[in-house]
């Protein structure tokens, strides 16, 4: 019974293992806008959070755009409103005390007009002085109906095209503000998830050309392993399915999904660390593992995975 026991022992295989390697998907951190860098508070290695500051540069000139934008939006606000209200009430009280003198004088006229109408008729002025005296009083009449008008006027605001085109710079200076914020904003970089400092590309004090990459790192979420099976296997593998990654130096293995399984075949693998193991005909597939068992993983690092 014991050697039946022994030799069914031996009968049973472990499941088969693919060799693979861990690769991550880096995210390359950079600003739209040159300038010199002024401020890198991470280093290699570290861990940060989300929206965490990764790196600034030199802002001067675009926080005077954006100084300058604001005053221009304040300035074309302050025209339409002034274009909206039309004249100042003090404005308006000049044009009535006008208005008073024009009608005591158009008063004083219509006097003159009538004395010298009756002196007229009795012969005692010539009628030019008579003409004189009448065509004042229309003028005195007119000054003061021109000046009611004024008055009118003075409490309109401005006609319907001013004040559309006055709006329409108050827009043109608003979208100036917010391209000006737009560009000092791009002066300092956050993360833009929680992850891995990997590399910094530049130091303090450096010139950093626009898009230029400062920052390197890698989130959690794309950190993934890569392993190769043979033809007679790749038929079972689906998108989901779970497997184990096993690794030197891991405390315990790392559960993961399948993510990816790829349709082209390749001969061999493109990296190998086991020669026991060749297939002439080999397919790549890519699994992720989960986020908070990502920092157990290394780029370049050599695991075995075995499919569950």
């Amino acid at each position: 019974m014991l050697a039946f026991a022994a030799l069914a022992g031996c009968s049973r295989e472990d499941a088969p293992s693919y060799q693979g390697y861990v690769e991550g998907e880096f995210v390359y951190l950079s600003s739209s806008q040159a300038g010199t860098l002024t401020q890198l508070p991470v280093r290699r290695g570290q861990t940060v959070d989300s929206g965490a500051s990764l790196f600034a540069l030199e802002s001067g000139n675009e926080t005077a755009a954006l100084n300058q934008a604001r005053e221009q939006l304040a300035s074309v606000r302050a025209q339409l409103h002034d274009i909206q209200t039309g004249k100042r009430p003090v404005e308006i009280d000049v044009t009535k005390a006008q208005l008073a003198q024009a009608a005591a004088n158009a008063r004083k006229a219509a006097l003159q007009l009538t004395r010298d109408e009756a002196q007229y008729r009795a012969g005692g002025i010539s009628k030019g002085q008579f003409d004189d005296s009448r065509a004042n009083a229309e003028a005195s009449a007119a000054q003061v109906r021109e000046l009611s008008y004024q008055i009118d006027v003075a409490r309109l605001p401005g006609r319907h095209q001013q004040i559309t085109a006055q709006s329409a710079q108050v827009e043109a200076a608003q979208a100036a503000v917010a391209q000006a914020q737009w560009k000092l904003d791009q002066k300092r970089v956050a993360a833009p998830a929680q992850g891995r400092v990997y590399d910094t590309l530049f130091r303090v004090g450096e010139w950093v050309p626009a898009g230029s990459p400062v920052v390197q790192m890698l989130p959690p979420q794309n950190v993934k392993v890569r392993f190769f099976v043979p033809e007679t296997v790749v038929g079972a593998l689906q998108p989901g399915r779970a497997l184990t990654i096993h690794c030197d130096g891991c405390a315990a293995d790392v559960a993961a999904h399948i993510t990816y399984v790829s349709n082209e075949a390749e001969f061999t693998p493109p990296v190998i660390y086991s020669n026991e193991r060749r297939s002439k005909l080999v397919y790549m597939v890519e699994a992720h593992p989960a986020v908070g068992d990502a920092d157990r993983l290394r780029p370049g690092q050599p695991v075995a995975v075995t499919l569950r």
